[in-house]
């Protein structure tokens, strides 16, 4: 069963900073795109970075300087160092892997993890 999990999530004081890590796990061969999204109370889901299997980034404007993406591709795992946060970063976010194919041949699209909280306040 294809899964993502999350982790790293918490409360930190503006400025502070927060790693998060998503794991994949489920027979996996591939994954060509992995990425964070985050979504705060009353509002839409945003991605907030992501990062294909050859290591190009893209990342939200808002983010720029502030967070890093990474992965390690033998492990199906993502990372997003956050740095300099703001009270405005408060929201769940949340890990995608989109075109996954597994050793098995299926293909999936648009995985989701769960999601983990990141609130930042004094």
């Amino acid at each position: 069963q294809l899964q993502l999990v999350e982790s790293g999530g918490g409360l930190v004081q503006p400025g502070g900073s927060l790693r998060l890590s998503c794991a994949a796990s489920g027979s996996i061969f591939s994954i060509n795109v992995m990425g964070w999204y985050r979504q705060a109370p009353g509002k839409q889901r945003e991605l907030v970075a992501a990062i294909t299997s050859s290591g190009s980034t893209n990342y939200a404007e808002s983010v720029k300087g502030r967070f890093t993406i990474s992965r390690d591709n033998a492990k199906n795992t993502v990372y997003l160092q956050m740095n300099s946060l703001k009270p405005e970063d408060t929201a769940g976010y949340y890990c995608n892997a989109d075109q996954v194919v597994t050793n098995y041949g299926n293909r999936y699209f648009e995985v989701w993890g769960q999601g983990t909280l990141v609130t930042v306040s004094s």
